[in-house]
């Protein structure tokens, strides 16, 4: 086969000597393809299927850190998710319980409102009764006294004494009559003006 065989010629001895790349024999060759088949088969048969486990397992581990990395991105999205639906719930919640809040606090503030305009009317209307009736007692009181002077002093006028108490009382009711008439005068001029 390879019967031609490249020589080298050494500069010193013009003999050529054998070449390092090219072997000398074609039976070295044939072994050396023998050699390189054999080591290409266990290659294939022990090394390559070594080498295609450890890539399909780190594919493998890669695929599943994925997978768990997604997976794990969708937990943290349904559990923000579902924070998002409890915060929006509770500010709802709270919203109610503040306006609920207003509300009864509008409603203690009438109910106190009422009570206070209650209290005042009734210490008002007591207050009136109450001084209506010492007006009356001081009227009555005033007319008392006014009569007994009227009395005293239209005795003295007269010069008699003005004993008889039924004249007495008919004299004190017709005065006290005359200064409530020009009383009531005065005050319609007054509020004509």
């Amino acid at each position: 086969m390879f019967t031609t065989m490249i020589r080298l010629t050494d500069a010193a001895g013009g003999e050529e000597a054998p070449s390092p790349i090219i072997p000398e024999h074609p039976i070295e060759v044939a072994f050396g393809f023998v050699v390189l088949i054999l080591l290409a088969i266990a290659f294939a048969k022990v090394v390559v299927p070594k080498f295609e486990k450890a890539y399909a397992d780190r594919t493998q581990a890669i695929e599943g850190g994925m997978n768990e990395a997604k997976q794990a991105q969708a937990e943290a999205k349904a559990a923000l998710e579902k924070y998002n639906a409890q915060l929006a719930e509770a500010r709802q919640e709270a919203a109610r319980i503040r306006e609920d809040a207003r509300e009864q606090g509008a409603v203690i503030i009438a109910e106190m409102r009422e009570q206070a305009n209650t209290e005042a009317e009734r210490i008002v209307t007591h207050a009136r009764t109450q001084i209506e009736a010492e007006r009356s007692q001081a009227v009555a009181q005033l007319r008392h006294e006014v009569g007994a002077v009227a009395t005293t002093l239209a005795g003295r006028i007269v010069g008699e004494s003005l004993e008889d108490e039924a004249r007495q009382r008919r004299t004190v009711e017709r005065f006290l009559a005359e200064l409530e008439s020009q009383e009531s005068a005065a005050q319609a001029v007054g509020t004509e003006r």
